[in-house]
């Protein structure tokens, strides 16, 4: 059986989520693909510390260049502020190694771009991050709308609600500051998640009208302080697509500021044969609408129905570890040209087309006007 040897870039919340997911390899059954963390950099060496434990991670680093140049990486996952994105990605691609980037894949849409046509040019497997598609919930989302049952589609709402910075005590951080997180704001941390799905289904939007809010303009500095908080807050995108010669309308929601919302990411879809919604706030709860004599909606108790097969039993409730898992087996198996007909990781295309519409989204802040993406 092949084994891919992989590598971090940045170690913390994220690192270790994916240091994880790779020490509960043996749950996926039948898998045949092997992944071996054998590399961790960053620049704090507490962080890195915690890596000790993995007794397949050789190298431990501050140093970027010593990990993507190793003969013992093949992949890289890479989890570190967007203003780094462009360099570090270029880097570990021109270092001859496969990316799996986290989102939004550059600060801006010409980072997207330039990350992109390198991944290109040198002919590397890349992908961005994206998780909660591979949650049972999405999936029976994603077959339903495949199967045609919905009808004429008239209506899609998609979003990544957070109430994270519903304190406003709460330090602030790179994700606060545009010169570390981009002009995009919360579309940059929350968008690729609200996209993936739609732009997979080949619901690109035409045209964008956006309602950004800056809430909370500066947070304690955690030095005594304040600091000026210069990002979007929360960003509701109204915008129009064309699915079989009819305009219809997308709503996104990326919001830091939704009181109540640890982490929800949610997907409704209308048609006028019937309708589907999925919500993570209820994790097993798949929604099927159903116009017939009696209008209903049905709700179905969804168990462990992953996308590739794992020992679990199928009545247990799935969580973020495995959707982030399950993300990663796709990666691979894409990779390895075995994923056929299953769901995939976002694309460089993906990403680009995600930027695209968060520049026209900042356009359309400003004009008070839609825009065309």
């Amino acid at each position: 059986m092949k084994t891919v040897k992989i590598g971090i870039i940045g170690g913390g919340l994220m690192g270790r989520e994916a240091a994880s997911a790779f020490g509960r390899w043996f749950a996926l059954k039948d898998f045949p693909v092997k992944v071996k963390l054998t590399a961790v950099c960053d620049l704090n060496k507490d962080i890195l510390s915690w890596y000790e434990q993995i007794d397949s991670v050789k190298l431990l680093t501050t140093d970027y260049q010593q990990l993507i140049h190793s003969e013992d990486v093949d992949i890289v996952y890479i989890a570190v502020p967007h203003n780094l994105h462009k360099n570090l990605y270029l880097d570990i691609l021109r270092a001859g190694k496969d990316l799996l980037g986290e989102k939004p894949f550059g600060i801006d849409l010409e980072a997207a771009q330039e990350i992109s046509e390198e991944a290109k040019r040198l002919n590397r497997f890349v992908r961005c991050s994206s998780e909660m598609p591979f949650l049972p919930g999405p999936q029976r989302v994603i077959k339903e709308i495949l199967s045609g049952s919905l009808g004429k589609i008239f209506e899609i709402k998609s979003g990544f609600l957070h109430a994270s910075d519903m304190n406003v005590n709460k330090p602030i951080n790179w994700k606060r500051q545009s010169e570390f997180c981009g002009e995009i704001g919360v579309m940059g941390d929350l968008g690729m998640h609200a996209l993936h799905v739609p732009l997979r289904l080949g619901w690109i939007p035409t045209r964008v009208f956006a309602q950004l809010q800056k809430i909370i303009t500066e947070r304690p500095d955690g030095k005594g302080g304040m600091a000026v908080c210069d990002t979007w807050n929360n960003a509701t995108l109204s915008t129009e697509l064309n699915i079989d010669g009819e305009i219809v309308p997308m709503t996104l929601e990326m919001k830091r500021l939704a009181p109540g919302e640890t982490n929800t990411w949610y997907i409704e879809v209308f048609g006028t044969e019937g309708g589907v919604r999925y919500s993570t706030k209820d994790t097993k709860a798949f929604w099927q609408f159903t116009n017939d004599a009696e209008q209903w909606w049905k709700r179905t108790d969804l168990g462990f129905q992953m996308p590739f097969e794992t020992i679990t039993g199928g009545i247990f409730e799935a969580g973020f570890p495995d959707c982030f898992m399950q993300m990663f087996a796709a990666y691979v198996l894409e990779r390895e040209g075995l994923l056929e007909n299953k769901f995939g990781c976002a694309t460089p295309k993906e990403a680009v087309l995600s930027h695209q519409i968060f520049a026209a989204a900042l356009k359309s802040q400003q004009s008070g006007k839609f825009e065309t993406v």
